[in-house]
């Protein structure tokens, strides 16, 4: 096919498009992808087009031709968008933020609290998109964060401290923030994103119930500022041989949120997916968890049909594993994997400040504050958690008294709180270096640590009420109430037959075949 028959197919192939999509009252955006040799972001001479590279106007999805080029309908409050294909990469900006996006708002934001967008005025002639050439392996890691949410720039210093330093150097290939990246102050997300920066590696981001712009009346306006400064509240890219897909599970309703996606959001999805190969691993992120989410069920459906999956969520600030069935409406052969990979401020930074002056954070289900690693490979993955201040191995709580009487010994009881475990977890125990391991029962309570530090602050907050005397700034916000937790585990001790020192020693497994363990003295008297 000659050149010119190719081109006059693609203007076929954009008249029928518009006839498709009804869009004749609509602007068509066209465009080139195109291979930015020297990275200068602009189509020089010789730069070729990019084929079969998949565009969206956050509805549709269509995909270059032979020579790069596309076209989209779009209308007066549209944001155009690259999905990244595998060995390719998007320029970044200054903060590692991906610029994969052209919005096109005319007449730019409503005048709100926090500016969004100013106007853009007439749409380019060409809208082109530079790509990056890049190799990307069978595997790779990726750094999840749940809720960043400072609400102020001493809560952005405390992420600086507390998460950021052992991250430097990393050698993950990019990163994730699964929403509330602010605590309803957005002017937040510029000095959050100029540390989270220092990282070096690109920073991919979805919108939370706490970045919106709470005086929008309507869903429509109320994600001008987490535009302005991310792009798409929606989209998706390829990694290696991984897709992954951000959404946007937060409604807001004028006076309140609620978590659904809208059709645009649903058509969106179902035109990526449905183009994918059924055997890629496919990982949805978002905030607020598709189980609380209007459409979960059409999510589902579209989701049950690729048997390698996983989704990830935040706004739960614990660490938590569910696996859905068909009891959950999950139509899938095998359950759902649905992951809360911890949170990184925790139990809303409260709690008295360590010597560092940092709140500990402990999240509800006594799970120190920290962020998620994943390691993909092929259609598998795994996960660690990094609890932050912690040693990386630290990863079980043992609770058991200092001392016990040595009558009492058989009927106290220890227990473990394994911060990343799931149901799919073999925990045991033993006492003393060489006694027999026991399998510990999972069971659903409270942390015992985190009832401890919950108590201890009402009674210090009672006393200094009682005295009228403000409580020092030292014992920071107070701290969520406890919540159960879902990766507990307990056993009794065994039958001792003399009295002395003993090492407990609680050992686990987890799904993915890592083993950690952590031990617990303990005198019987």
């Amino acid at each position: 096919m000659t050149s010119k028959q190719m081109h006059m197919l693609w203007v076929l192939a954009t008249c029928v498009l518009v006839i498709l999509t009804g869009a004749n009252a609509q602007e068509m955006a066209r465009g080139v992808v195109f291979h930015d040799q020297n990275n200068n972001g602009a189509r020089d001479d010789g730069e070729q087009g990019i084929p079969n590279v998949r565009l969206s106007n956050g509805r549709d999805i269509v995909a270059t031709d032979d020579e790069g080029r596309y076209a989209l309908p779009v209308g007066d409050d549209t944001i155009v968008f690259v999905l990244k294909p595998r060995d390719w990469m998007t320029p970044v900006d200054a903060h590692q933020l991906p610029r994969f996006y052209y919005i096109h708002k005319p007449n730019g934001s409503p005048a709100q609290d926090h500016p969004g967008v100013e106007p853009t005025g007439a749409l380019p002639e060409t809208l082109d998109f530079p790509l990056i050439r890049r190799d990307e392996p069978e595997t790779f890691k990726a750094i999840v964060f749940g809720d960043t949410q400072p609400r102020d720039i001493r809560e952005v210093e405390y992420i600086a401290r507390d998460v950021l330093p052992g991250l430097i150097e990393t050698d993950a290939a990019f990163g994730i923030t699964l929403g509330d990246v602010a605590f309803n102050d957005l002017r937040t997300f510029t000095p959050l994103n100029a540390a989270i920066a220092q990282i070096g590696i690109p920073w991919y981001n979805v919108i939370g119930n706490h970045d919106l712009n709470f005086d929008a009346p309507d869903n429509i306006q109320a994600n001008e500022t987490f535009q302005r400064v991310y792009g798409p509240p929606y989209y998706a890219f390829d990694y290696g041989p991984v897709h992954f897909v951000a959404l946007n599970t937060v409604w807001w309703h004028g006076d309140r949120y609620t978590s659904r996606l809208g059709d645009p959001q649903l058509a969106f999805l179902h035109n990526d997916l449905n183009a994918l190969e059924r055997d890629r691993l496919v990982v949805l992120f978002m905030h607020i968890p598709i189980m609380d989410t209007e459409e979960r069920a059409a999510v589902y459906e579209l989701l049950s049909e690729f048997p390698n999956r996983l989704v990830l969520a935040g706004h739960w600030h614990r660490l938590d594993h569910f696996f859905l069935d068909a009891e959950d409406g999950w139509p899938g052969e095998k359950p759902l994997h649905v992951l809360i990979p911890g949170i990184v401020c925790g139990g809303w930074w409260s709690g008295h400040h360590d010597p560092y002056g940092i709140p500990h954070a402990t999240m509800s289900d006594g799970t120190p504050n920290g962020h998620g690693v994943f390691t993909f490979s092929g259609t598998a993955y795994r996960f660690e958690y990094v609890p932050a201040r912690y040693p990386k191995d630290f990863q079980i709580a043992i609770y058991a008294p200092n001392a016990v009487p040595f009558e009492d010994a058989s009927d106290t009881v220890v227990t473990a709180n394994v911060f990343a475990g799931s149901e799919r977890n073999t925990v045991e125990m033993r006492l003393g270096k060489t006694g027999p391991w026991i399998p510990m029962d999972h069971v659903a309570a409270p942390d015992p640590n985190f009832l401890r530090l919950k108590q201890i602050e009402n009674e210090v907050a009672a006393s200094f009420e009682a005295h009228e005397i403000p409580p020092p700034k030292s014992f920071g916000r107070a701290i969520p109430d406890p919540q159960d937790c879902s990766h507990l585990w307990r056993a009794p001790l065994p039958k001792v037959t003399s009295r002395g020192t003993y090492t407990i020693q609680v050992r686990t497994t987890d799904m993915f075949g890592h083993t950690y363990d952590e031990y617990r003295l303990i005198r019987i008297e």
